[in-house]
């Protein structure tokens, strides 16, 4: 036979594990959407980061073109400038000049 206040206490022990498995339910599903957006924010980390990359990739081979287009402009002027000295020595010697 039970006491007269222990249907109370029963009944109080009964409420307090709902509210904590109520509780744990709520937790759980917390920690399970704050996971889901964590992962979210590296995916998005990770993409932006991509895209970074593959912008700086394509404008290192920008800059490449260009540094092999000036070599080449370069190379070039070079042999013009060389080809003008030469002429204007071959000019200078049949005048009978020194160069």
């Amino acid at each position: 036979m039970q006491e007269p206040g222990e249907d109370v206490l029963d009944a109080a022990i009964q409420k307090l594990e709902r509210a904590l498995a109520q509780l744990e339910t709520r937790v759980a599903s917390a920690v399970r959407d704050a996971q889901q957006n964590a992962g979210g924010a590296f995916d998005q980390d990770r993409a932006n980061l991509a895209s970074e990359l593959d912008a700086a990739r394509a404008r290192e081979r920008e800059l490449q073109e260009a540094g092999g287009e000036a070599a080449q402009a370069l190379g070039r002027a070079i042999a013009e400038i060389r080809a003008a000295l030469g002429e204007e020595r071959a000019a200078s010697l049949q005048d009978g000049g020194q160069a």
